[in-house]
Formats: C-alpha cells, structure tokens, sequence
C-alpha cells in the first residue's frame, strides 16, 4: 500500500484491494487519481502493469513521468499526441533560425552600407557567433543563410508575413 492504510489511485480506480507489494503504489498516490485514470484510459492498467514490472526499480518512477506526459498528450491530441507537440515546436525553432538568419543579413547589409558611406575605413569582417566559433559572416553568407527545413512551405509563409511587415519584398 502506498501512505498509511489508503490504497493506491490505480487500486481505487480498479476497486481491488491494494496489497503490499503493489506495483502502482509508489507512483499513483491516492491524492492523485487524475494522474492513474489518465494513464490507464489511453494505455490500460494491465499494460502499464506489465511495462512497470519489465523495468528496474530505479527506471520506473522515470517511466511513470512519460506515460503520464504521452497521456495527457494523447488527451489533448488523439492523432499525434507528444509528436504533434514535438512537430510544433520543431517548425517553430526553425521559424526563429531563418528569422535570426534574416536579421543579421540584414545587419550585415546596414554595416556594409555604412562602411561604403564612410570612405577611408578599412574593411573590416564582420564576426558573430554560431555553435560557441566565431566566423566572418562576410565570407560565409549563402552557407550561413541556406538552411534546411522539413517544411519548406512553412519558412515561406513566414517571409511573406515579414516582408509585409518591413514593406519590401524578401521572397521573390
């Protein structure tokens, strides 16, 4: 039994007896019956059982942790559930990486032109970090600006909208 003589919340939830060496106890405390009722409507108690029991001791509680993440990820989207929210987030970094490429294109394009405003400087790179080393933006911008993506479509839309918002075009 999990805390004191109160059965577990997969014990409740199942109307059984909770016995001693109960395999859910330590992790469905009877505060908590949301958290079982969740796991077992999208993974069903007998498989959670037989998972848990497969498991070292100390791997479970880990375990436990993502079934009960996958389960209310089920919840909220039966078709893709941890992938959808895997996919978003995804897409959104690499939103943010074509935008931050962008900008310091666009910086780069400033301080070149204030360079060539300004006769009688030097030339001189232009250094910005990318993965903790420094490189010449310079010599490096159509490496620097060609990224892959997995939806070509989706760092399209969000140029479009850009380039509403600055006024001039970015994607021809």
């Amino acid at each position: 039994m999990g805390s004191g003589s109160s059965p577990c919340a997969s014990c409740k939830l199942l109307r059984r007896r909770c016995a001693k060496d109960c395999v859910f106890a330590p992790y469905f405390p009877s505060d908590d019956p949301h958290k079982f009722a969740i796991v077992h409507k999208v993974f069903g108690a007998s498989n959670v059982s037989k998972m848990l029991q497969e498991l070292p001791v100390h791997q479970r509680a880990d375990a436990v942790s993502s079934l009960v993440y996958e389960a209310n990820a089920r919840a909220r989207d039966p078709v893709y559930g941890c992938v959808g929210a895997i996919s978003y987030l995804q897409n959104q970094v690499s939103q943010l990486q074509m935008q931050l490429a962008v900008t310091q294109a666009e910086i780069l394009c400033i301080q070149m032109q204030q360079e060539h405003d300004q006769p009688g400087l030097g030339a001189t790179p232009i250094l910005l970090e990318a993965d903790d080393k420094s490189f010449s933006l310079h010599d490096n911008l159509p490496q620097f600006l060609n990224f892959t993506s997995s939806n070509n479509n989706v760092i399209y839309d969000s140029f479009k909208k850009e380039s509403s918002l600055y006024g001039h075009d970015m994607v021809s």
